[in-house]
């Protein structure tokens, strides 16, 4: 049985793409524990604060795996808010 979930901030390796005009495109996460996650969209790109876990710099909403969901570049890192179950399950 599950305990409360709670969000954590989780700083992960992105792998990017720059383009001629200088705006970067993630394309992969990579977890701490080796798992990649590829990003099949880039659905929105803008300023905003991480409410759930502190923070602020690019939020971006990325299609991981068919779920939406938030990266944050607040450089020179990138961090998601990280689900934490009581079993310690990793989930973007």
């Amino acid at each position: 049985m599950k305990g409360t979930n709670h969000r954590q901030k989780s700083y992960v390796e992105v792998i990017t793409r720059t383009d001629c005009e200088g705006i970067v495109h993630p394309l992969e996460v990579i977890w701490d524990d080796g798992r990649h996650f590829e990003i099949s969209r880039v659905l929105e790109c803008r300023q905003a604060a991480a409410l759930k876990v502190g923070g602020r710099g690019l939020r971006y909403l990325v299609d991981v795996c068919g779920k939406e969901t938030y990266l944050f570049f607040e450089d020179p890192r990138w961090f998601v808010e990280e689900i934490i179950y009581s079993n310690a399950a990793h989930t973007l």
